[in-house]
């Protein structure tokens, strides 16, 4: 089965300096019907403006990724941590007993778009942790490549839990297929451009989510880049 989260249904924050889509119910939004699905707990598209960014605030027991589409994004955390993340680049914090960290947006022109995705871990209080890795757009162009897994198989970033995670870049007609697992359940997620999942259309920001399916199977009506979560 295979059910459309519409990205129009999302819920939506406009602070000015940030303007955020909440795939689930995420700060002020609240929909006792979209509390995230299996252990995948958020997903925001967001765009801070130039110069702005999320000031030092405090997280613990969760593993959050930042995948940048656009722009770039400042990384800095009390582990003592200091990076920028780019399109192609993914960051992994793990929380674990604490962390505290801050994004930014360190242009003085151009905003940035990133997804920003939360992901319940397998233990709680679990040493905090980071890791940010690049993965070039030729692995990525009409293939699904492992950004990021239980046990950082392919030179994916490690995350504590059991969880797969996926990106493509579709070219129009493009062509990708996972198989799942018997007992395993799907997320897709079209960061941008349309394409249909097992023959159901789908278009920037929609996401849906996916069980009792043997195989899944993107096809790109236009550019398109897309994220495929495979979830215990």
């Amino acid at each position: 089965m295979i059910t459309i989260r519409n990205a129009n249904d999302r819920g939506h924050a406009q602070h000015g300096w940030l303007d955020s889509r909440h795939t689930f119910s995420f700060a002020d939004f609240h929909d006792p019907d979209q509390m995230g699905y299996r252990t995948l707990r958020v997903i925001n598209e967001d765009r801070v403006e130039p110069g702005q960014g999320f000031g030092t605030h405090p997280h613990r027991d969760m593993e959050i990724i930042s995948y940048v589409l656009e722009g770039a994004l400042e990384h800095k955390d009390s582990m003592g941590t200091s990076s920028t993340i780019r399109p192609g680049e993914v960051q992994r914090m793990s929380a674990g007993t604490g962390v505290l960290h801050s994004e930014y947006n360190p242009s003085h022109a151009e905003p940035v778009h990133f997804l920003q995705i939360w992901i319940l871990p397998e233990n709680k209080s679990l040493k905090p942790g980071y890791e940010q890795k690049a993965f070039p757009e030729e692995e990525r162009k009409n293939q699904l490549r492992l950004v990021a897994s239980r046990d950082g198989r392919a030179g994916s970033l490690t995350i504590h839990q059991d969880v797969d995670l996926y990106t493509t870049l579709l070219s129009k007609g493009g062509k990708v297929r996972h198989a799942l697992k018997p007992g395993r359940f799907g997320w897709v997620q079209v960061a941008r451009g349309s394409v249909s999942l097992n023959g159901q259309a789908m278009k920037t920001g929609d996401g849906a989510s996916v069980s009792g399916e043997k195989t899944l199977e993107l096809v790109s009506t236009g550019d398109a880049e897309v994220l495929l979560f495979d979830l215990a």
